[in-house]
């Protein structure tokens, strides 16, 4: 199925799940904060909640700044 991370599409399998998604596309575990659709997803959903064709993530890094 496709879906799109940070605005490029991408094909996985069905039932992937997010910590999937990320990890196949070599996404740090740490310092990252997610959202699908428009809604964050907690770190500890991850592994559970699972994509769907057309999903949109949005993959956050944190960045320190002063």
């Amino acid at each position: 199925m496709n879906i799109t991370i940070n605005g490029q599409r991408h094909e996985v399998s069905e039932g992937t799940s997010v910590a999937g998604a990320l990890e196949s596309f070599g996404t740090p575990a740490r310092g990252v904060a997610v959202a699908l659709d428009g809604a964050v997803v907690p770190r500890d959903s991850w592994q559970r909640t699972t994509l769907h064709e057309d999903a949109t993530v949005e993959v956050l890094t944190a960045v320190q700044g002063g």
